[in-house]
């Protein structure tokens, strides 16, 4: 293996150095400074005579002085099943006290793209144990669903209640219960306080036991931010395919992911795109949220639900913006939900999955949950517009029909979105508490629900209730 003392130029966390053999394109590269460190990086740009180097560890002590090698291989993530119940770095070293890896494979982390007409397509319920999302927008397996958020908004605490509770619901009737569950955690760019509370749930919760996490803080190199969810990817990849489990990849805060590829961008003075941003930031966020889905001919599955952080609460912001257009739905945390008090503060109305319908249904959860959401759906959004109305004609003014839509709207919030974080609803539960809430409308005012199904768990007693305390 050849050494070289060409180091020419270093730029944030690049390196530039000389070279006199042709070097492969995310080739592997360990740095030794004066001192005697050795930091790991990856080959970004390779031309004749001349390479760019991304330090994974930062660049500081690094000099002309220092050594650069060529390993002649790709970045490969160690993987066995005994990662489960693991902490690792960003770069995927433990960081938890515990004994080294023994690795039952080595796997390139960039992945190989699913072969479209392998994929299988996704319709089984994950339970979430949230009503807002097992409700109205239904998670399903292979599925990539991100959830939207602004900066301060309680998208950890909601992150951590998916990961403790979610479920799959034929795998908890048979006999290895929960043992075909495994749950990939990749924070990136997050403070120390954030990562204690994560941990420290995790661990309270016994969730750790079926979970693998990879972090990465805010105070760890940018460049290592974009490691780290590769990494995460590929350890699920391995264990949906090969050992047969049902993944989910909680990837949080993918906003500090695209200001890292910004960073990278500026050192290597590219022409910027939106806002500053690289122009291939598309194509980037693509390969990662691409990596999730179903393979014919395999039990496993990877579902992903990246989490962001909308800078400025802007959702045409290009991070949220690409994230839209890639992704199957988003979930929204909604600020003025969240200053009522409401846990989690999910707001339904711009929220959205587009596999809904395929996860849901006579079999996977229920005959009527399809109309039971369209209906709570509808009769939300009607209040929502009433409420407006209200600020400018007073109550007083509206019809009997009117105030009761009102009236649904603030108990939907109340009883529906409102659960906390520690309250866990199966399936069942959910569409019993939204049949409560759709019994104070009038019968007629349920268009969207076939009569059969009315005749069957329409609540009577409730209506009258309703009327007699409105009387």
């Amino acid at each position: 293996m050849k050494e070289y003392q060409t180091i020419t130029e270093i730029s944030g966390p690049l390196v530039f150095a000389e070279v006199d053999e042709p070097i492969g394109y995310d080739e592997i590269v360990e740095i030794e400074t004066p001192d005697g460190d050795v930091k790991r990086g990856q080959i970004l740009e390779s031309s004749q005579g001349l390479v760019a180097i991304q330090v994974f560890e930062g660049t500081e002590g690094i000099d002309r002085q220092s050594s650069v090698r060529f390993l002649g291989e790709t970045m490969k993530m160690p993987v066995t099943e005994d990662l489960l119940g693991r902490v690792l770095d960003g770069s995927g070293n433990p960081i938890d006290g515990g004994p080294e890896i023994v690795p039952d494979e080595r796997i390139d982390i960039v992945g190989e793209a699913i072969n479209p007409y392998a994929r299988e397509y996704p319709e089984e319920f994950i339970q979430t144990g949230v009503s807002a999302i097992d409700g109205m927008n239904t998670l399903v397996r292979g599925q990539k669903l991100p959830i939207f958020s602004g900066s301060g908004l309680p998208h950890s605490d909601l992150a951590l209640q998916i990961a403790r509770q979610a479920s799959v619901p034929e795998e908890e009737e048979g006999d290895g219960e929960g043992s075909e569950f495994a749950v990939i955690f990749g924070a990136m760019g997050i403070t120390q306080e954030e990562a204690n509370e994560f941990m420290d749930d995790f661990e309270r919760t016994g969730a750790l036991e079926r979970s693998v996490v990879f972090m990465n803080l805010a105070d760890d190199p940018a460049v290592e931010r974009t490691v780290t969810p590769r990494l995460a990817l590929t350890t699920a990849e391995y264990l949906a395919f090969e050992k047969d489990y049902h993944v989910l990849v909680i990837l949080t805060d993918m906003t500090n992911y695209c200001e890292a590829l910004r960073e990278i961008g500026a050192a290597r003075e590219e022409v910027p795109g939106r806002r500053g941003y690289p122009g291939y930031m598309y194509t980037d966020l693509a390969q990662l949220y691409e990596r999730a889905g179903r393979i014919e001919g395999r039990e496993g599955s990877v579902t992903q639900i990246p989490i962001l952080t909308m800078p400025g609460d802007d959702d045409t912001h290009p991070i949220p913006d690409l994230t839209g257009y890639i992704t199957e739905g988003q979930i929204y945390i909604d600020r003025d939900l969240n200053s009522q008090g409401v846990k989690p503060p999910i707001n339904v109305l711009p929220s959205l999955s587009r596999l809904m319908d395929d996860g849901i249904g006579e079999g996977l959860t229920r005959g009527d949950h399809g109309d039971v959401s369209d209906q709570m759906y509808a009769a939300y959004a009607e209040g929502e517009d009433l409420r407006d109305l209200v600020n400018i004609v007073g109550r007083e003014a509206l019809s009997e029909r009117d105030n009761k839509f009102l009236d649904f709207a603030d108990r939907f919030e109340e009883e529906f979105v409102q659960q906390g974080y520690d309250n866990s609803r199966s399936i069942e539960e959910t569409l019993e508490l939204g049949w409560d809430l759709l019994s104070m409308l009038p019968k007629e005012a349920l268009n969207r629900i076939d009569e059969d199904l009315i005749e069957e768990h329409y609540r009577e007693d409730d209506s009258e209730l309703v009327e007699t305390t409105a009387d």
